[in-house]
């Protein structure tokens, strides 16, 4: 059974065709010749000869230091890993009857996570008696909805888990 054939750049002893269009370590264009050749060219640079366009007709293929090719790939993709953003989520807990300088604060919070770029858990929890009272839970849920409507869209609705209602927001 072969391997698969992994997509990206081929190294001249996977070069599939007869013939290929040459390009020079320089970027100068040798033409179209025959892939053993072209290897052979490439071996008295003492370069690899690495397809770049498979799909061509004929196929492009490169004089390239195949070493240097992946050390500089792993070094791209280092630095695209360090720069992307990892979103969290934030837990933010709450009581149905909180005070309005209670939900102030949580609000300046909330407000600070997504304007972080991270999503925002919003955890309603009911004791005793205030479970007979849900709507209070909802216009609550609704009222921070509307609050965070401009910064942030509300990835899942209000929803309630035993004695939790949860929502989720994630920045706009």
């Amino acid at each position: 059974m072969t391997p698969p054939v992994k997509s990206g750049p081929r190294f001249d002893n996977m070069i599939q065709s007869d013939k290929v269009r040459v390009i020079d370590e320089n970027g100068e264009n040798l033409g179209v010749m025959y892939t053993r050749e072209a290897i052979e060219q490439a071996a008295d640079v003492g370069l690899n000869l690495v397809e770049v366009s498979p799909n061509a007709d004929p196929p492009v293929c490169k004089f390239l230091d195949v070493g240097k090719y992946r050390y500089e790939a792993q070094k791209k993709a280092n630095a695209a890993r360090k720069t992307q953003k990892t979103q969290e989520i934030k837990e933010i807990k709450m009581r149905p009857n909180i005070d309005t300088h209670d939900y102030d604060v949580k609000m300046r919070s909330v407000m600070k996570f997504i304007g972080e770029g991270d999503k925002v858990k919003m955890t309603l929890r009911f004791r005793g008696r205030e479970m007979a009272h849900q709507e209070l839970g909802m216009d609550l849920l609704r009222r921070v909805q509307e609050d965070v409507a401009e910064v942030a869209k509300v990835e899942a609705f209000p929803r309630l888990e035993g004695r939790q209602m949860l929502m989720v927001l994630a920045p706009k």
